[in-house]
This record gives structure tokens, C-alpha cells and sequence, in this order.
């Protein structure tokens, strides 16, 4: 059996044997037989809406004693919670901002977060007795900026479908409304490189254990709310500043903004045991089907109909766009990566599939698959995690593990 600590001897002398979980996967489908003495570390990563976010935040906004203590504040139009220090007469607040708490319709705390990260300048409103101070700040201004959330990453999701003939239009799991009945299929996680199918019994994976969030250095808090033997996730955090603004941000839904986060976790491989969980696949993972009005389960399918033969990336087809008046892609994109031009922005696209199905030329495509609901075929419409996104954190890690750039951590209790 290996250790962290012989593993991370072999990382600082740069001998160490790094995969990421695509490339470990690609070894078991082939049959390849993989012993402990031919990898060291599996990087695993997941990218998606994670509703438990929050970030604490400490602005300063005025010259000392102008106000006691603030009573609300908003950044950008994102209301935020002032405490839970008062902070007397110091010309700052800290305060909370929850990553679901929105301005309008198309812009909340997730839009926010990734705004801050990317150096672009935010509009801070205080209001303090019947006083109101504004300031327009950026992250460097801010002295201290942590984003954790309260649950994130589940090992387990769950898909949802509407079995009524009643679409119901408004869902944190849809964009355009789902349809039934089974007319739509909405799906979340990434499979058989999400952190916590590797290692299920969270036997590597505790608090203080080394992670990326967003890109960014961060650890493990612990388990989150929610979070059972059955369906564990994880609650972390990290600072802002470091994070990448392109593994994070806002998304639409028709029930309003809701906050996409990531994180890639290293997967020592310390024996046998650690090689029989990083050894699952898409086609293993069972994944519940249920009603999107009250989340009753009504089938059970795996990932493999998500993830295998279908297309991690959506593609534009100009020679296909019609030049709408009005592009119905670029007007539903829930990032915002469609201009009425046509051509998606890469650096905002998270792969969500909206475009295929509300582009009537279809100048969008990929293969977003379907699910087995009992005797029916349901199509996926929507993707609220990305493989690509996730398959690009794993391979960040590792290569901070190869250059010597990241160690692990034993987490406390182990």
C-alpha cells in the first residue's frame, strides 16, 4: 500500500505517474490490466450548476465613521447579506452573497462571481440608515474574496422528465420549459470522472483534502446538506482571486439565474481497493429518472445513455442559419455564448444543448442522446454539466501535479 506522502515524494522528484480519469477509463475499456505500480494519481473533475454557493465578501466602500453599520448592500444589482460582523464606523462591510441571489431575470450571483474574476469593475451599493453610498470596485480592491459552497458535486443526480401533458414553465432544471408528456429530459453530473463515483465511499476524499475549485487552489470542508452514505457530495471553498472565469459563472434557467462551479479532485491510487472504484464507467452508474413536479422516482437508467456516443461539444453550422430577425438561440442561450450573429462563444458555451432545440434551422447540432423512461424514449434537451469542461479541469490538475505545482493532502481523520 502507498501513502500520500511517498506519492507526494514522487511528485516533488518529478517521477510520479499521472492520469486523468478520461485516460484511466480509456486503459479499463480497453481490458488493460493496471496495477498500483503503474499510476500514482487519477485526476477527476466536474462541472455544472451547483445551486449551494456563496461567497464571502470584505469591501471597502467609505472613509471611516461616514456610517455605522450597513443595512443592505448590492453588487451590480445582486443583493447581498451584510454581516455577520457589524464592522462599526470602518467604512466597510462584509457580507454574504448567495450564488442564486439575482438582480433580473438574466444576471445573478454566479454572473457576479465571474465578473469579479475576470477584473471587470462592479457597482457596490450601500444603504445605511438613510444614507446611500456607492463605490465601483474590482476583485483587487477587495481584501478578502472566498467562494464555498454548502453541497456540490453529488456522487448521485438525478435526471427529471415531466410525465403530465402540462409543460411546466418554470424550473431551475429547464430553459425554455419542459414539456410532457415525456417530451424533454433534463440531466446533471459528469459521470465516470466525477470526483465522487472514484471514490464512493469518500475513503480518499474528507475534509482538507487539496482540490481545484473553478480553477483555482482550494479544499475540502467536508460532506455538504443533503449528503448521505446513498448520495454524498462535498462542501469547498476557495479564494476568488486565482480562479478562472471560464470553469464558472452564470446560467439561466426559466425560473431565473442559477450558478455554475466547478471542481477537480486528485484520486491517489493507494492500493487495489482505490483501483476498483476508479475503475467504473458511464454504463455502470445508475442514474434515477423522476417527476421534475416533486422529484418521485419513475425509472432507472445509467449514464452510458448520457455520455457514450453522444457529443461533448455543440457545434454552429454556418452555411445552415437563416439569419433570423431574431436569433431564438442567441435570445435562450442560458450564458449567454450566442450572439444574433450565429457563431457560439467558446469561452461562455458550457455545451447545455439549448441551441439544438430552439434553432429552427438547426445550425446547432450534437448528439445530446436520450433516456429509457419504462417503454418510452426521452429525449435529453438539456445539460446542466459539461463533460468538456470537466475532461479540461482534470487535465489542469495534472499537469500541476506533473510540474510540481500541486501536492496532496491526507484528509484529517484518515
Amino acid at each position: 500500500m502507498k501513502t500520500h506522502g511517498e506519492i507526494n515524494a514522487k511528485i516533488r522528484n518529478g517521477t510520479a505517474l499521472v492520469m486523468t480519469a478520461a485516460e484511466f477509463k480509456h486503459h479499463i475499456r480497453k481490458g488493460d490490466k493496471i496495477s498500483p505500480e503503474d499510476v500514482d494519481v487519477v485526476t477527476t473533475g466536474t462541472f455544472g450548476v451547483m445551486s449551494g454557493t456563496y461567497a464571502v465578501l470584505s469591501i471597502p466602500v467609505a472613509e471611516k465613521k461616514a456610517f455605522k453599520t450597513a443595512d443592505r448592500v448590492w453588487l451590480n444589482g445582486v443583493p447581498a447579506v451584510p454581516g455577520p460582523c457589524p464592522d462599526e464606523n470602518l467604512g466597510l462591510v462584509d457580507m454574504m452573497v448567495y450564488g442564486t441571489a439575482c438582480a433580473n431575470a438574466r444576471y445573478g450571483g454566479g454572473h457576479l462571481f465571474r465578473d469579479l474574476v475576470q477584473g471587470n469593475p462592479v457597482d457596490v451599493v450601500v444603504k445605511a440608515k438613510r444614507k446611500t453610498f456607492t463605490r465601483s470596485i474590482t476583485l483587487g480592491d477587495i481584501g478578502f474574496a472566498r467562494l464555498a459552497t454548502t453541497r456540490s458535486a453529488f456522487k448521485n443526480y438525478t435526471a427529471l422528465v415531466n410525465p403530465r401533458s402540462r409543460t411546466v414553465n418554470s424550473t431551475i432544471f429547464s430553459v425554455t420549459g419542459m414539456p410532457g408528456p415525456l417530451g424533454a429530459a433534463s440531466i446533471s453530473g459528469c459521470g465516470e470522472i466525477n470526483p465522487l463515483e472514484n471514490d464512493p465511499g469518500m475513503r480518499i476524499i474528507g475534509p482538507g483534502t487539496h482540490i481545484l475549485v473553478n480553477g483555482g487552489e482550494g479544499y475540502v470542508m467536508g460532506t455538504g446538506t443533503r449528503s448521505s452514505a446513498d448520495r454524498p457530495n462535498l462542501s469547498f471553498f476557495a479564494d476568488l482571486k486565482g480562479m478562472d472565469p471560464e470553469m464558472m459563472g452564470g446560467f439561466v434557467t426559466s425560473a431565473g439565474p442559477e450558478c455554475l462551479v466547478s471542481c477537480a479532485v486528485p484520486i491517489p491510487v493507494l492500493d487495489e481497493h482505490s483501483l476498483q472504484a476508479l475503475s467504473v464507467l458511464h454504463e455502470q452508474i445508475p442514474l434515477v429518472v423522476a417527476d421534475v413536479a416533486d422529484r418521485a422516482p419513475l425509472a432507472s437508467t445509467t449514464y452510458g445513455e448520457v455520455w457514450n456516443g453522444t457529443d461533448p461539444v455543440i457545434r454552429f453550422d454556418p452555411s445552415l442559419c437563416t439569419s433570423c430577425e431574431e436569433c431564438s438561440a442567441a435570445a435562450r442561450c442560458p450564458t449567454g455564448a450566442i450572439s444574433s450573429r450565429g457563431p457560439i462563444n467558446y469561452h461562455r458555451c458550457v455545451h447545455c444543448g439549448t441551441c439544438t432545440v430552439t434553432c429552427p434551422a438547426h445550425a446547432y447540432h450534437g448528439r445530446l442522446g436520450s433516456l429509457t423512461v419504462n417503454t418510452s424514449k426521452v429525449p435529453i434537451t438539456l445539460r446542466q454539466s459539461s463533460l468538456t469542461h470537466a475532461r479540461r479541469l482534470c487535465e489542469r490538475l495534472k499537469y500541476k501535479i506533473v510540474k510540481r505545482a500541486f501536492f496532496l493532502n491526507e484528509p484529517s481523520g484518515a
